[in-house]
């Protein structure tokens, strides 16, 4: 029975790997660079995940669990411990301009909204705006650049109005970085927790709406309803998101805090060798 039970998790990653290895091969990645990766995330996961009485998992236990050689297993820890596998995605000062233009009662009217902006002229103009929440970029580059990605208009009066809340980062690569963090990796988090049949705390909320019934066609449709739906769920997470930091901000003690994400997200099946059923 464990033999059946692994086979079906091993076929189940042989699907789910699919659009991980399209990726790959349209950057140019092979498998010897990748099986290095994964290597490295055995023994990372087995010496953190699997140690005993609070220690982290020795060298023959971690080659016994992942079947690594012991001397594999040290080179492969010793690269860990440089720093040389560290991910680094960062928000962006663009970001932080928008993220804040929407949540600082100073940039925002009544309703909550984020007011139009005078390009200079007090606590309540963009230069200001920029100068509290943009690091050291200068206003103007700052305008140009939010103008260029869309993220912003400016009138007839030189009044600059926000247009939305979030932008496409500059470049596909970019663009990759960010999905793989902040979707891949957050939802086979959550993923991964849900099954822990040893997790002593609640569940993670995990919500999929699917059908199979659709008549050809109908997607298009189907998938704008749920971009226009998506947005609205996640523009009213981030509120409570903002909420939550203004209390903190509001504190006098900085404190480490966790990344927390709230994700939901549209699927259509196109990979037509993909060997699943619903």
């Amino acid at each position: 029975m464990q033999e059946k039970l692994k086979q079906q998790v091993l076929n189940t990653f042989l699907l789910v790997m699919r659009p991980v290895i399209r990726i790959l091969l349209r950057y140019g990645i092979g498998y010897r660079e990748f099986a290095e990766v994964v290597k490295t995330a055995f023994v990372d996961v087995a010496s953190s995940d699997f140690g005993l009485r609070g220690r982290p998992t020795n060298i023959s236990r971690v080659a016994v669990m992942t079947g690594l050689t012991r001397k594999e297993v040290k080179r492969l820890r010793d690269k860990l411990g440089s720093g040389d596998t560290i991910i680094a995605v960062k928000t962006t000062p663009l970001a932080d301009v928008l993220h804040h233009w929407h949540a600082q009662p100073e940039f925002t009217n009544s309703s909550g909204e984020p007011r139009a902006l005078s390009f200079t002229g007090g606590n309540d103009s963009f230069a200001e705006l920029v100068r509290k929440y943009g690091g050291d970029v200068p206003a103007g580059a700052m305008r140009t650049e939010m103008k260029r990605v869309g993220a912003i208009v400016e009138d007839e009066s030189g009044q600059l109005r926000a247009t939305s809340r979030g932008f496409r980062p500059g470049s596909q690569h970019e663009n990759l970085l960010t999905l793989l963090v902040h979707g891949a990796y957050s939802i086979l988090s959550n993923i991964a927790h849900n099954t822990d049949s040893e997790r002593d705390d609640e569940s993670w909320a995990h919500r999929i709406a699917f059908t199979t019934s659709l008549q050809d066609g109908d997607n298009r449709q189907l998938r704008r309803i749920a971009k226009d739906r998506i947005k609205e769920f996640s523009e009213s997470i981030d509120d409570i998101f903002m909420t939550y930091e203004a209390l903190q901000n509001a504190g006098t003690e900085s404190q480490e805090h966790d990344a927390i994400a709230v994700g939901v997200f549209y699927f259509e099946e196109h990979d037509k060798s993909a060997k699943y059923e619903w």
